[in-house]
């Protein structure tokens, strides 16, 4: 029977340190199975023993059936970013705090790749914003971020979907989110929950001078425009993406809308998304009858 992912791709945690036991008996095991290994360059130049073939995150993408990310939500975000074009599915080993999108723990990492790799998974698509200014472009699975930058005062800036206007704002910025970043920056903004299948997009302001700013959701189809007011300073606004990646403003205007290509993420058959935000979010249940 030919093997469901023959290529796969690891992706180590981004920072020290750096997992180099998990790393050893995932790749040992994948191996043992008959599977194409790829390590990540940079993965791999910060290991001490080298016995993997090593390649660029752009090439691992182009020849992988499967990309493993051996870290926390972080990795797999910066992962999810430069793959999803690629179409690579995705899965996380979590060695961060939370593990929202990496969800399977080292412990009995071995067991459930053994399934997942038989066939045993499920498959979701989660899409990605794009945000454009002049020529640039750039991608978030969470959130794309417009805020203020070395200034303690506000900035101002109008708001528009599909041209119609919303609104101008004092604030500190604005939270521009899908639903997986819906548990991220835009929860502790006051953002509601989503589900990550819902094709929606939410606008949540940052300390907004007027406190009938509230969260927004639109269509998930929906283009955004962002225009900063004449009267802020460009060099004192950022735009961040993912919390990850800080662009300078380019433009006076900014276009926000989904990207083409979905992330791919792949999980342990049964997983519940509302089990995880029990746990991970310290949710109350009912006592197990």
């Amino acid at each position: 029977m030919p093997q469901l992912f023959h290529t796969v791709g690891i992706i180590g945690k981004h920072g020290a340190p750096i997992p180099g036991d998990t790393l050893a008996r995932l790749s040992q095991f994948l191996l043992n199975r008959g599977h194409r290994v790829l390590l990540e360059q940079a993965t791999a130049d910060k290991l001490e023993v080298q016995v993997l073939e090593s390649v660029t995150l752009d090439t691992l993408g182009k020849q992988c059936d499967l990309g493993i990310v051996v870290g926390g939500d972080g990795t797999l975000l910066h992962s999810a970013r430069t793959l999803a074009d690629n179409g690579v599915p995705l899965l996380g080993i979590n060695l961060g705090r939370l593990g929202f999108l990496a969800d399977i723990s080292p412990d009995n990492m071995l067991d459930t790749l053994s399934r997942i790799l038989s066939g045993q998974f499920e498959e979701e698509q989660r899409h990605l914003l794009q945000v454009s200014m002049n020529d640039h472009r750039s991608t978030a699975l969470n959130d794309v971020v417009i805020h203020k930058w070395n200034t303690a005062r506000m900035i101002e800036f109008e708001t528009y979907v599909d041209d119609s206007f919303v609104g101008a704002q004092h604030s500190d910025g604005l939270i521009v989110s899908t639903p997986t970043g819906s548990t991220a920056y835009a929860l502790s903004g006051g953002g509601p929950l989503m589900p990550p299948d819902l094709d929606a997009t939410l606008l949540v302001p940052i300390c907004p001078h007027t406190l009938s700013n509230r969260p927004i959701v639109i269509s998930g189809n929906s283009v955004i425009e962002i225009r900063v007011c004449d009267h802020t300073e460009l060099e004192h606004v950022r735009v961040t993406c993912d919390g990850q990646s800080l662009l300078p403003l380019s433009a006076q205007s900014m276009f926000i809308r989904k990207h083409a290509h979905p992330a791919r993420l792949i999980h342990p058959e049964g997983h519940d998304h509302f089990n995880i935000l029990r746990a991970k979010l310290g949710w109350g249940g009912h006592p197990k009858r």
